[in-house]
């Protein structure tokens, strides 16, 4: 429940976030402002999300921000892996947007009867039909996250801070990329848990596209 209340307040602003930073270079600002001012509730969801039976650090919301305020250097503590996040954000939605838009592009160059068909704004414009729409969201999603992934790792990871046993090893994004790579190496450590990710992630993608 904790999670859900977290995510549907920052899913819209998330949503604004990835629009803006790929259809308008001049209000990328905003994108970043969203990411900032709902940080702190993704830190708690992942905190409270990574908690098992026996093991419970917070007994909820309200908990969990006194807690990191009170032992995690105040503010600042809500902010933990917040560098990757923002250097995650230019090659997901770069190369998210890059993709689709080259693949609608050959797409409809080479097999305009097959693949197109006519706008319902206007009859002479062609463009994708819904399923292969859906195929090119999700093609240029999961090629995106790929490529992105490593630094959702690095963030995840920060943002667990001190409920992690090697949480002094892993204070900045450099450190703490060193350690997953060195202790776990790349498809273990760097690319851990990615299949899964596909599983959310490119139907988000394909349908958020379509």
């Amino acid at each position: 429940i904790a999670g859900c209340c977290a995510k549907t307040t920052v899913a819209p602003l998330d949503r604004v976030k990835v629009l803006l930073q790929a259809h308008n270079h001049h209000y990328k600002h905003l994108g970043m402002t969203a990411v900032i001012c709902t940080y702190p509730l993704d830190m708690v969801r992942v905190r409270l999300a990574f908690q098992v039976k026996g093991e419970h650090t917070y007994t909820g919301i309200i908990h969990a921000f006194k807690t990191i305020y009170a032992k995690e250097g105040g503010f600042l503590g809500f902010y933990r892996g917040l560098m990757p996040t923002i250097l995650g954000m230019a090659p997901y939605a770069g190369v998210s947007f890059f993709t689709f838009g080259t693949l609608k592009s050959v797409g409809l160059s080479h097999a305009p009867n097959l693949l197109g068909r006519p706008s319902s704004d206007n009859p002479n414009v062609l463009v994708l039909k819904t399923h292969i729409n859906l195929l090119c969201g999700g093609v240029a999603g999961a090629i995106a996250q790929t490529i992105s992934y490593p630094f959702d790792v690095t963030r995840r990871r920060m943002q667990l801070g001190t409920v992690l046993p090697e949480f002094e090893k892993c204070l900045t994004m450099r450190e703490t990329m060193k350690y997953v790579y060195g202790h776990h190496g790349i498809r273990k450590g760097l690319y851990r848990g990615l299949s899964l990710n596909y599983i959310r992630c490119i139907p988000s993608q394909a349908v958020a596209f379509t």
